[in-house]
């Protein structure tokens, strides 16, 4: 079964189950600081996890495109990806953990025809801040699913929280057996042996964490998260998500055009190039700094791999091409984009040959120090990695033809050390705001709306919002206009805003349809992630743009509003920071 065709029934169930069927928003986030890309199915919907209502209803379904930045060096193994999609079902407050778990169980035994005999699933064990999670179980047994097949783990595995405080609960996974040899006789879904494989996961948001402990939630939600991919090459019996249609052409064509064989570049290729061309068909670009980085690290990555395999660098337009066409019916604005997203890869792809060169030349200039030594450090070759994107494999190449050796050992230990730096930096950003609706947070948001219409007034109505991001200490705002404003401009902003805020203007929120609220006046962002509803916030008789919140009830406790910084942000794109002020 081909993954548009699992995609397609995942949705098809649901929508006869009366779930509406909502787009997946785009791959940068909007007005979320916690990450750099969307990483799961839930993210965009935190706001109404939270207790906003969602203009689609109580029970939702979609497709999200996900990128998940921790484990890029990684890629290239038979498991990991940067790109995927996931497929999930929401209750807002509307079904709970029989009806999720049985329809589950339905469209996997049903839909997709996997046997009942294949599927385990696990429960939460309890501890002493939350109960044995026994009704998942028991659900479990009704469906049809044998004891010795339903297992319990602690909060580690089957626990699910945004941050370190807010709506949390147990969660329920369901795993594939491959028919591989058990590793043992303990053997089981906890294992890493690969006999195992979770395939879909349910989370039952039933608690509130703070600083005091746990209690129950008024509203119980349901957030369900399935791994396309991951699906597709099970169903199919392949070994790897680079066996399915999804990669086969760029992966056979990588073959064809290799002098050197190696299945792991191959695949660190095709990954990478996939995922750059969906964070460039969403807006990304590269840069030295958060997604702009890391979408330059994949294509950098990328093209030494090409190297190692001796793959020709002028192929990159073509294989950009073979990727299209093979994904063309599942997202069908790559067929649009494509002469900028070929454009933005083959830039990149000629900077990155001269800092190569750039590269070879500082390394000529640290071995003249090395002088009369035949080892050059570790900390020399991580230098040249991390300040220049110099690939220690070069590094490597160039020593051994100067009759020296390269100190791999002290080069692994500092790259460790950097990417568990990553990784901890990745955390940090994951917990530090998907659930923190805040007043002040929510006064920021509501900020951004007068900011948007401030700005089109005063600089012209060519100015549309690029991007935003809000923490508990400012706000930041990206918008499109060609030069950097005047001081005069930026007082007049600012007078306009605080204008706003001192009228104690009401905020009003509609549903309606889309097109409805086009015709209304309202501004609309990113539009190609609305659905057929949509909330319309109106601000006094100032500012009206569909959003989903949340937003102040009326802005004359926000406090004065005061551009601190007015920078570019990249070609066209200017970038205002700036904060509330309570006085």
């Amino acid at each position: 079964m081909k993954a548009i065709e699992i995609r397609n029934k995942f949705l098809d169930f649901f929508k006869n189950h009366n779930h509406s069927v909502i787009p997946s928003a785009p791959l940068i986030p909007e007005n979320d600081p916690s990450v750099l890309f969307n990483t799961a199915g839930m993210q965009p919907l935190v706001p109404y996890l939270l207790g906003e209502t969602h203009p689609a209803g109580t029970r939702l379904c979609d497709y999200q495109k996900c990128v998940r930045t921790v484990d890029i060096d990684e890629v290239g193994d038979n498991r990991h990806l940067t790109y995927f999609e996931m497929l999930g079902n929401w209750s807002l407050g509307d079904y709970f953990k029989d009806e999720a778990i049985a329809m589950s169980y339905e469209f996997l035994t049903k839909e997709l025809g996997i046997p009942a005999e294949k599927l385990s699933v696990t429960c939460f064990a309890g501890d002493e801040d939350c109960p044995r999670d026994t009704v998942s179980a028991e659900a479990w047994k009704k469906v049809g699913i044998s004891e010795e097949r339903i297992y319990f783990y602690g909060k580690s595995d089957n626990w699910w929280i945004a941050g370190e405080e807010g709506p949390c609960g147990p969660d329920s996974e369901m795993f594939y057996d491959t028919g591989k040899p058990a590793c043992g006789p303990d053997c089981q879904p906890s294992c890493d042996c690969g006999k195992y494989v979770e395939i879909w996961n349910n989370v039952f948001m039933e608690y509130f964490k703070d600083k005091n402990g746990y209690t129950k939630l008024k509203n119980k939600n349901v957030d369900t998260g399935l791994g396309l991919e991951r699906m597709a090459f099970l169903l199919q019996g392949k070994e790897t998500p680079f066996d399915t249609e999804l990669f086969k052409a760029v992966m056979d064509k990588l073959e064809e055009l290799q002098k050197v064989d190696n299945i792991r570049s191959r695949r660190v290729i095709a990954d990478h190039l996939r995922s750059s061309i969906m964070i460039i068909c969403d807006g990304g670009r590269p840069s030295n700094v958060d997604r702009g980085y890391i979408l330059r690290r994949l294509i950098r990555r990328m093209i030494r791999h090409m190297n190692n395999i001796q793959i020709d660098l002028n192929q990159l337009a073509n294989l950009v091409d073979i990727n299209i066409e093979a994904l063309k019916d599942m997202y069908p604005d790559l067929v649009k984009n494509k002469n900028v997203i070929k454009d933005v890869i083959v830039a990149e792809k000629d900077k990155f040959v001269k800092t190569l060169n750039h590269g070879e030349k500082e390394f000529k200039k640290q071995i003249k120090k090395l002088e009369g030594t035949k080892v050059v450090p570790g900390n020399v070759v991580f230098r040249l990695y991390d300040t220049y994107g110099f690939p220690p494999e070069v590094t490597e190449e160039l020593a051994q033809e100067n009759g020296m050796e390269i100190d791999m050992e002290e080069f692994n230990k500092l790259f460790k050390q950097h990417q568990e730096k990553s990784r901890q930096g990745s955390a940090q950003k994951f917990k530090g705001g998907l659930a923190e609706q805040t007043e002040t947070t929510i006064a920021y948001h509501t900020a951004t709306h007068l900011l948007h219409e401030a700005l089109r007034e005063i600089l012209g109505e060519h100015v549309k919002q690029s991007g935003s991001n809000i923490t508990e200490e400012r706000l930041r705002f990206d918008f499109s206009h060609p030069q950097k404003m005047t001081k005069e401009e930026i007082k007049q902003v600012e007078d306009l805003v605080n204008e706003q805020i001192q009228k104690d203007l009401k905020v009003t929120c509609e549903e309606m349809s889309y097109e409805d609220a086009k015709n209304s006046g309202a501004i609309g962002l990113f539009t190609d992630k609305y659905g057929d509803r949509v909330k319309v916030y109106t601000i006094g008789d100032f500012s009206k743009e569909i959003c989903g919140g949340p937003h102040v009830t009326h802005t004359g406790n926000m406090g004065r509003f005061k551009i601190k910084k007015e920078e570019s942000s990249s070609s066209g794109i200017r970038r205002i920071k700036a904060v509330l002020i309570k006085e």
